[in-house]
């Protein structure tokens, strides 16, 4: 396993956790949304990762089968961002322009402090990966050295 290969696979967790704190960040934003353009209220998403199985290039043809004897990852790519199908929240308010009849009004799917807890955990995942490509940077730095 190489320099690089360390870069990268730190890299793509680095964009993929960056795409979640987005996705969370689009939830906690629309926590109140109860009307979107399709008329509904707004539903949480979540991001869905996967292991990165290698690129379309050449030289990824030839060394994939060493990384998989190895063990050796190439990262991870976000597959999907699905939207939670876990029920609305329904409150009681007669005044909301978007309640029912019996004055009901659906709210979100979101709930504030899981998005906390999972922004905090993305944020985690952040740093701990910013912490291995310093790391890594480190030993590339110290291995120039000893050729001086």
């Amino acid at each position: 396993m190489g320099y690089f290969t360390s870069f990268e696979t730190s890299s793509s967790a680095l964009t993929a956790q960056r795409l979640r704190m987005d996705i969370i960040s689009q939830n906690l934003a629309n926590a109140s949304t109860t009307r979107t353009a399709s008329g509904d209220p707004y539903r949480r998403k979540t991001v869905v990762f996967q292991e990165r199985s290698g690129t379309e290039s050449f030289s990824s043809y030839l060394t994939d089968a060493s990384r998989r004897r190895m063990g050796i990852g190439n990262g991870v790519r976000v597959t999907a961002i699905v939207a939670d199908q876990s029920p609305f929240r329904e409150i009681y308010d007669p005044g909301h322009p978007d309640a029912d009849e019996n004055g009901i009004v659906k709210m979100p799917n979101v709930d504030t402090v899981t998005e906390m807890v999972d922004m905090i955990s993305a944020t985690r995942a952040y740093d701990a990966n910013v912490t291995a490509m310093n790391g890594t940077k480190s030993m590339a730095l110290k291995a120039l050295e000893i050729g001086r």
